[in-house]
């Protein structure tokens, strides 16, 4: 019988089948392009800088000109994500963000990957490393979403007394919070490692016991966490399927370079007016704003972007201006200054056998200025890269056991080599983590060229000033107690042998171990300057009352605001995510509110 009126062994049937074939084939792989394509973008407003057009009103102006954007946010991040979503389901929204998506990115979306992220230094990794002039490693985001796209994950909102020196309102605080928990918040499955923190903490008095809670207080609690139960990542990113997708537009390898003003007149006050980014092909774009008052450039690219960015857009103290070629047009001295970064120091603790992957889940909120948090099982994992262990992991810079000013990328490699034959036993175990809550070491960020992709010079000055040292000291009496408790007498009851087996393979393996002479302060005080490290909690650069005033707008200057971490004088809770997310949403409501009451006042 013919088929299509062909002879089933005629040349012209075999064409014909070949060409079906062919077809299929290439309809089939057009639509999984198409799929990944929607995967990386996951929303239709999402899209790379290269196919940005800006957008034209319905009748054109008599000049063709666009209309501009209502609102310009720089930095898709933590605070961004929220705020551009808030602010888009009234106004028109651009969203530029230099990195990519976080949604096909398995070093972003897994609980398991965390180190490997942090630990890739390429140009297209989520994470841009950075080290300071102290010499500790460091890392910024680079990825929508920001750091809630690298961090640990836990979630935990800001105290009352930060929502009170804030000057915020604790209702519409209470309302923002829940907003970002509804969406992205779970309760974590509690971990063997992370259970017998919490006891030990709650047997050597950081009592009482909180249970599960999102508040913060004083005593031992469970936190929540933006991993679900399968171990998968919700970060800031997906906060914006809350905005209005015919009015929010977000790009992605968006590089802004410079806030564009209209300086025009003597006298006159300087306006933003707009953006000058490159996109992921090198070409200049710029984009302006609408020219009603109320439109605004909004930074949002962190403690460090942000500062970075007034900088070389010509708001700083005029000497470093003038240093780079960089015309002035406002001078404030106090732009990149008082910075600082909450210093973090760890204990291993070798253990009798494997222990489980967690990240923190559990919190001793302590009455002497430090934080105690834990992490475990990172080194044991055989997918992930050879003997690393995690939080302290030296293959993301933290190089704890060698003292600030000897740490490089060659003692890095160096310590790898190392380490090569060390049995995985060696890292058998979790670690005790000690953030000091509220440094008093205070730090800045200078120019050290023009290159918006370049780190600026950052010093944090850790432990400068004595009391920092004094808490750490402090702390790390506290993880001595907890080391000793019934709580952790399963996982550290050794034979002598096997004590002495361990502790050589450690010190071998380069974590820190618990000191030998707690009682000597002199040495405990060295100890916590030698083996300081980050847990990426720096702020400020943007104060208030010196950058911005209590709207965050940035003083002097007209349609320009700040809203993110550079604007905090202190880290808010034991881990800032929660409220920098809250922050977002928290000022975006303020200014649609705003803006009702002056639309109803004419």
């Amino acid at each position: 019988m013919s088929l299509l009126g062909f002879c089933s062994s005629s040349p012209a049937l075999h064409l014909y089948l070949l060409v079906c074939i062919t077809a299929l084939l290439s309809f089939s792989q057009g639509t999984q392009s198409e799929l990944d394509h929607e995967a990386e973008y996951k929303y239709p407003f999402i899209k790379p800088a290269s196919r940005f057009s800006p957008p034209y009103p319905s009748s054109p102006n008599a000049a063709g000109v666009h209309p501009g954007f209502d609102y310009i946010i720089v930095g898709g991040g933590t605070a961004g994500c929220p705020l551009a979503a808030t602010l888009s389901r009234n106004y028109s929204v651009l969203l530029l963000e230099r990195g990519g998506t976080p949604f096909t990115n398995a070093n972003v979306s897994f609980m398991q990957n965390f180190h490997i992220g942090l630990a890739d230094i390429s140009e297209t990794s989520a994470s841009q490393m950075f080290i300071s002039t102290d010499g500790v490693f460091n890392s910024r985001a680079r990825v929508l979403g920001g750091g809630t796209c690298i961090n640990a994950g836990f979630y935990t909102r800001a105290g009352p007394s930060f929502i009170r020196k804030a000057g915020w309102d604790s209702e519409l605080v209470r309302d923002s919070f829940e907003w970002i928990e509804k969406q992205i918040v779970h309760e974590p499955r509690l971990m063997p490692w992370q259970k017998a923190v919490r006891d030990g903490l709650l047997e050597v008095g950081v009592s009482p016991f909180n249970g599960f809670t999102y508040d913060h207080k004083y005593g031992t609690k469970v936190g929540g966490t933006i991993f679900d139960r399968y171990g998968r990542r919700h970060s800031a990113a997906e906060l914006l399927e809350a905005g209005d997708p015919e009015k929010l537009t977000v790009l992605v390898y968006a590089t802004v370079h410079k806030i564009e003003f209209d300086t025009r007149g003597p006298g006159r006050r300087p306006k933003a007016v707009g953006v000058t980014f490159k996109d992921e092909n090198g070409m200049i774009h710029t984009v302006s704003l609408t020219r009603r008052p109320e439109s605004e450039v909004i930074l949002s690219a962190g403690a460090i972007g942000s500062p970075h960015l007034l900088l070389l857009s010509g708001i700083g103290p005029i000497s470093d201006l003038e240093k780079f070629g960089i015309p002035p047009v406002l001078e404030n001295e106090y732009v990149g200054k008082d910075m600082a970064d909450n210093p973090l120091n760890t204990i291993f603790v070798p253990t009798n056998g494997s222990v489980q992957q967690s990240l923190i889940q559990t919190v001793g909120i302590t009455r002497r200025g430090v934080y105690i948090e834990a992490s475990s099982g990172f080194g044991q994992s055989s997918d992930s890269i050879h003997c690393d262990h995690g939080i302290a992991s030296a293959e993301i810079g933290q190089l704890s056991t060698i003292p600030p000013n000897e740490r490089n990328h060659e003692a890095i490699h160096r310590y790898r080599r190392g380490k090569r034959d060390l049995p995985h036993e060696a890292f058998m175990g979790g670690f005790i983590l000690e953030k000091l809550a509220k440094p008093k070491s205070r730090g800045h960020i200078t120019l050290k060229n023009t290159n918006i992709n370049d780190n600026p010079s950052i010093t944090f000055n850790y432990f400068s000033h004595p009391a920092d040292v004094g808490h750490c000291v402090a702390g790390i009496r506290i993880i001595e107690k907890v080391l000793k408790s019934k709580s952790f007498a399963g996982y550290t009851q050794l034979d002598q042998n096997s004590v002495e087996r361990l502790v050589n393979m450690s010190v071998a393996a380069n974590v820190n171990l618990i000191p030998k002479h707690t009682n000597d302060t002199k040495q405990l005080e060295q100890f916590c300057r030698d083996t300081v490290i980050t847990i990426w909690h720096y702020h400020g650069g943007c104060h208030v009352g010196k950058v911005v005033d209590e709207e965050y707008k940035v003083l002097g200057v007209d349609r320009l605001r700040v809203v993110d971490g550079s604007v905090f004088f202190e880290s808010p809770g034991t881990n800032p995510q929660a409220t920098v997310m809250m922050m977002g949403r928290y000022i975006g409501m303020q200014m649609l509110r705003k803006r009702l009451e002056d639309q109803n006042s004419f």
